[in-house]
């Protein structure tokens, strides 16, 4: 559904990543994160300055081992905040995403979101003048028998 030229989404839907463009990928939408958060595992800085990771871990259904390498110019290091308020550091990249039917590239975090219910989180960012956010619409993507790991949604 488009509001204008804002589509209408709801609490949580499916991703696709153009890395893996074989997947799509559950994720919640999160009004009160800055930035998008991904699942990423062996994450490492090449001696020639290239970050590269894997999408997902090893236990993940959407895991598929292919290594994503990003040039120095194209990532940074921040201070990142969790909704507990404890800081990490994260690498932050961007990856092509199709979001309800829009393509773009989007700003992400790489995080260990292996005991999150969602391996994917969409920020405000990502959200900002695409998205309206309507939480009414539909159900989480997991059955409503599934317990999340902490018994809230993550």
């Amino acid at each position: 559904m488009r509001a204008s030229n804002k589509t209408v989404i709801g609490r949580a839907a499916l991703v696709r990543f153009f890395d893996l463009p074989e997947h799509w990928v559950p994720a919640k939408i999160d009004t009160g994160a800055d930035l998008s958060s991904i699942w990423a595992t062996d994450i490492h800085v090449q001696s020639d300055g290239c970050l590269t990771f894997k999408l997902f871990g090893p236990s993940s259904k959407y895991f598929s081992g292919t290594q994503i390498v990003v040039p120095s110019a194209d990532f940074r290091l921040a201070h990142i905040e969790n909704s507990f308020g404890v800081g990490e550091k994260r690498y932050v990249v961007k990856l092509r995403v199709q979001v309800e039917g829009r393509l773009f590239k989007a700003t992400f975090t790489l995080a260990d979101r292996s005991v999150k219910t969602y391996p994917v989180l969409l920020g405000r960012r990502l959200l900002n003048g695409k998205f309206i956010v309507d939480v009414s619409l539909g159900k989480s993507l997991h059955a409503a028998t599934l317990p999340s790991k902490r018994g809230i949604e993550s």
